[in-house]
């Protein structure tokens, strides 16, 4: 009952008051824990390939026990000083966890500058949310960049998160955002990279394998509820699921571009190199600024799915 409760006021206080920005994140830690540490093992690992590919496999074990370790003892002290003390620091650390909201203000200010005609100002703002080049980008092309990484981070930062939360409480959820910030900021297949980020983009792939297909099948059933094309996103989702280089991240873009009847994916410029990449989804109609919004409205009912499921689990297994 103690981790459903903290899942519950976890969502529920990022719904309604969203990200503390007034509050250095505990993401940021973890980053700089990375920098850190990367710093080090590159120089041990020196040039030699095997070397970097054993420095950044013991950085991940390292940025792991780190990260769980250190909010295992938290809570352990927090105890000392008063029984409630760890309660209300999971709850805390749980909801700072969840980035439905950040996700849905950053994307929501592309929506703004689109809206407003400000084509340079929606690349800017989508930059803030993409990996890819975005200083060319078409008015087209930056609503499919929104649309793609809303539907992608409906995983990634919202039900994945709730997913090792319903189960671990607040050290797996601290788990699995290690392992994901890992990959953001070295699981790339640039020439830096390639090696000493080998492990980090793999055991990601891991760690998001289940999520991914749960948010995949919720996000369907949340087409359906609220009446978006429900049987052309299970369609997309069977045929295009896997057509993207993450064996994880195609699977809700798929299932998007199908309740959406729109195309997404495609060739796009990282680091001024050109990456060809299949599309996903049937041209059925133009993408548009609005559908920005409604792969927001897509995440949130998603999300309210997956806590309903997680809760309804947790309860039937304490009978």
């Amino acid at each position: 009952m103690r981790i459903t409760v903290i899942c519950l006021l976890a969502f529920l206080s990022d719904l309604l008051f969203g990200d503390p920005v007034w509050l250095y994140h505990p993401v940021r830690m973890i980053g700089l824990l990375i920098t850190g540490l990367e710093k080090i093992l590159r120089k041990a690992a020196g040039e030699s390939v095997k070397r970097l590919m054993l420095a950044g496999g013991i950085l991940w074990i390292l940025v792991c026990d780190i990260t769980v370790g250190t909010v295992m003892l938290l809570l352990y002290l927090a105890e000392k000083v008063h029984p409630l003390l760890p309660f209300v620091l999971e709850a805390f650390w749980c909801y700072q966890l969840l980035a439905a909201a950040s996700l849905r203000k950053e994307s929501m200010k592309v929506f703004a500058r689109l809206e407003a005609g400000d084509l340079p100002g929606a690349r800017q703002a989508v930059s803030m949310i993409v990996g890819r080049d975005t200083e060319e980008l078409t008015e087209e092309g930056v609503t499919k960049a929104a649309v793609e990484t809303i539907a992608e981070n409906t995983s990634d930062g919202v039900i994945a998160p709730l997913f090792y939360m319903m189960i671990g409480g607040a050290p797996l959820a601290f788990l699995y955002k290690a392992v994901n910030t890992m990959d953001s900021m070295i699981g790339y297949k640039n020439e830096r990279y390639l090696y000493f980020g080998r492990a980090a983009a793999r055991l990601d792939d891991v760690f998001n394998y289940i999520p991914a297909r749960i948010s995949a099948l919720l996000m369907i059933a949340a087409a359906g509820l609220l009446r978006f094309d429900a049987k052309n996103a299970w369609r997309i989702y069977r045929r295009d699921g896997r057509n993207h280089s993450s064996p994880n991240a195609g699977q809700t873009e798929a299932v998007c571009a199908g309740a959406l009847r729109v195309e997404l994916a495609g060739n796009a410029y990282y680091f001024g190199k050109l990456y060809e990449k299949p599309t996903i989804g049937d041209p059925l109609r133009d993408v548009c600024p609005g559908d920005i919004k409604r792969t927001c409205i897509l995440m949130y009912a998603s999300s309210l799915l997956m806590l309903f499921l997680g809760v309804g689990i947790r309860m039937i297994c304490r009978m």
